[in-house]
């Protein structure tokens, strides 16, 4: 029997929700063609409920300008494939590998740095989790395991139960990390099954949400940050510079007052990564050095996230 969040997300890939919200944009069927529409009937209700709309919008629905091929920008902006140490192993950061063991998401982020990625080739899928087992055994230096995507939490609960049980059999492992949208476009996965998971793991646990504006955090979206964090979960957000969505200190200031109420703390700023098709997106070096100045002036220290952008090649984020 499926779940209610499953149903939610079969609702999600279908484009059902996604009608609704054409009204605020300038919706493009090529874009979409490009890089489908998934969305959530949770980001309906941000957006319904939203002071600015259009910035909640402009994060996932298609427009013309992702038709237009730019200059300088790419289809792995960051390296990802040049970093694959295995199938779906991503082994680029001294004492952490990143597994790619999903490639869905329940929403489509159009300035998404992987809407590239051959998932179908690189995926460590659960067919292919003992060749993960078997790396990092090799690899007693990797001391955190972090599971990306896609959204690594599209998958069902006893999935990720059958990884876990696994890398709990390596003594070297001591800090699972998820990163996941899911808390606030999808709140329903966040269920008993899940937490009850999360409490059986050995690891410390950190989840690094991925939260651009503060109109995101619905009521329903609130209650999942809660529930995590009643279960010992450390919660850190990362977000990404965007044009038009919160291009603006006063918005990103809002934003980390915003993701302290609910016990996260702001951890990345990130500037776009310059995947091709989205470029629509990036704001100029100087104007997010701005930005940036006065979130310094205006945020304590623990709440103003590192600005950093992701270098194709390089061992760690290039602090901005």
């Amino acid at each position: 029997m499926q779940k209610q969040w499953q149903k939610q997300l079969k609702r999600a890939l279908n484009g059902q929700s996604a009608n609704q919200l054409r009204q605020h944009t300038d919706y493009s069927e090529s874009g979409n063609d490009l890089f489908h529409t998934v969305i959530t009937d949770e980001i309906t209700t941000a957006v319904n409920q939203a002071g600015n709309p259009k910035a909640i919008v402009r994060q996932f629905l298609p427009i013309a300008a992702e038709t237009e091929i730019s200059e300088d920008y790419h289809h792995d902006p960051v390296g990802d494939l040049d970093a694959l140490a295995q199938q779906g192993i991503i082994h680029k950061y001294h004492g952490r590998v990143l597994l790619v063991v999903s490639g869905s998401c329940a929403v489509n982020c159009r300035y998404c740095f992987r809407r590239h990625f051959p998932y179908q080739q690189h995926l460590a899928s659960r067919h292919n989790w003992q060749t993960v087992i078997n790396y990092l055994a090799k690899h007693p230096e990797v001391h955190e395991v972090i599971l990306s995507g896609g959204d690594p939490l599209t998958l069902k609960t006893d999935h990720l139960q059958s990884l876990t049980d696994q890398l709990s059999d390596l003594a070297h492992i001591k800090t699972l990390r998820i990163h996941s949208r899911m808390a606030t476009v999808l709140p329903d996965r966040i269920d008993a099954d899940f937490l009850a998971w999360l409490d059986s793991l050995p690891f410390h646990k950190v989840m690094v949400t991925h939260i651009n504006h503060a109109d995101e955090l619905t009521n329903q979206a609130k209650n999942s940050l809660k529930r995590l964090k009643q279960h010992q979960v450390t919660l850190l957000n990362q977000s990404v510079l965007l044009k038009q969505v919160n291009d603006d200190a006063d918005v990103l200031i809002e934003l980390s007052h915003a993701l302290f109420s609910q016990g996260v703390l702001p951890y990345y700023l990130h500037l776009f990564d310059r995947v091709q098709n989205a470029a629509h997106f990036d704001v100029n070096l100087s104007q997010a050095q701005q930005i940036y100045e006065k979130m310094r002036r205006h945020l304590p220290g623990y709440l103003l996230p590192k600005l950093v952008r992701e270098e194709s090649g390089q061992m760690a984020k290039t602090p901005v």
